[in-house]
């Protein structure tokens, strides 16, 4: 059985601490890692002469940078200094996964280091299950939970400072991921945040077929949320189509990316037009991969939906289709 690698990510204050405790402790996961103690041992093998920025903090490494005029912005300067200061940390949490693959141990690193697009994931998928996550919470949560550790930690001048360029590191964290379809997670609440978790590690998954107008949209994502579920497509049935119409869904992963897209769709009439037509087209009939935490979880969504009568019968889908094919 391959072995779980398990990524945590986000800026200072969010929370991914607790968060990598839960999960290591609810998938038995014995090797739980924070990457500053891996950054404490590059620092004692890299000096500051040679590396400042390394021995700088995640948010004030900005400050070492040489030539500021590079950047058009205080935000890209800040971005940057986050990446020339974790560019030398990287290298070695991916010597620690290569080792843990190796032996087949499975293990959980939390940190601000781990970057989307620098730590190169991609060379373990082979020989181990990999998820990554990048955590968020809003700005004003952020800034009370950022407050509270600083003082916990004792170093709360150093720190309190650093709030809006901790945030600056958020956004940025937020924007890799997404460009990289890496699961953004909303940590204000544990046991949602670490279900989402959960729900991505363990897959268990079914696909939905299901008959709804454009108005019941918004019930549909309800009944899905609640239980910590995500659709990760949608195929529309088209008429005369020998095969359904389908899209990736990307970002769909908690109740408020969720009422975006509802308020996105009822603030624009062009993509509210196009969804609508959509919907004529295939009689209101399509279909989701649900994924969930678990299968009892899958099973509430499943029975929620039948009782708002979305359910809709696949073997009429799959007769239809079969017709068409022989059209």
């Amino acid at each position: 059985m391959k072995p779980y690698v398990i990524l945590i990510g986000s800026a200072s204050g969010i929370g991914k601490s607790t968060i990598a405790s839960e999960i290591s402790n609810k998938l038995g996961i014995k090797y739980l890692l924070e990457s500053d103690f891996i950054r404490e041992v590059v620092r004692g093998v890299i000096g500051a002469d040679y590396a400042p920025a390394l021995h700088s903090s995640s948010y004030n490494a900005y400050s070492t940078l040489r030539d500021v005029s590079n950047y058009d912005t205080h935000e890209k300067l800040i971005e940057a200094g986050f990446e020339e200061h974790a560019s030398f940390v990287i290298p070695a949490i991916e010597n620690v996964i290569k080792r843990s693959v190796k032996d087949k141990e499975s293990i959980v690193i939390e940190g601000v280091h781990l970057i989307p697009g620098l730590i190169n994931v991609q060379q373990f998928m082979n020989d181990a299950n990999v998820h990554f996550f990048i955590l968020t919470v809003d700005k004003e949560e952020h800034q009370k939970r950022f407050i509270k550790r600083a003082i916990a930690i004792k170093r709360g001048g150093q720190q309190l400072d650093y709030f809006e360029e901790n945030r600056i590191i958020n956004d940025d964290l937020i924007k890799k991921a997404n460009h990289l379809n890496i699961p953004v997670i909303d940590n204000s609440n544990l046991e949602k945040a670490v279900k989402k978790i959960l729900g991505y590690i363990n897959e268990v998954q079914q696909e939905i077929f299901l008959r709804h107008d454009i108005n019941n949209i918004n019930t549909e994502r309800e009944i899905i949320t609640k239980y910590g579920g995500r659709i990760t497509d949608i195929s529309y049935y088209i008429s005369d189509f020998k095969e359904p119409l389908k899209r990736i869904v990307t970002n769909y992963d908690d109740d408020n990316s969720s009422s975006r897209f509802i308020n996105n769709i009822e603030s624009n009439m062009k993509d509210k037009s196009s969804l609508e037509t959509l919907y004529k087209l295939s009689d209101n009939i399509h279909s989701h991969t649900i994924c969930a935490p678990d299968e009892e979880s899958l099973k509430n969504i499943i029975s929620e939906l039948d009782n708002h009568g979305f359910l809709y019968n696949e073997n009429l889908i799959k007769s239809k289709l079969k017709e068409n094919k022989g059209d």
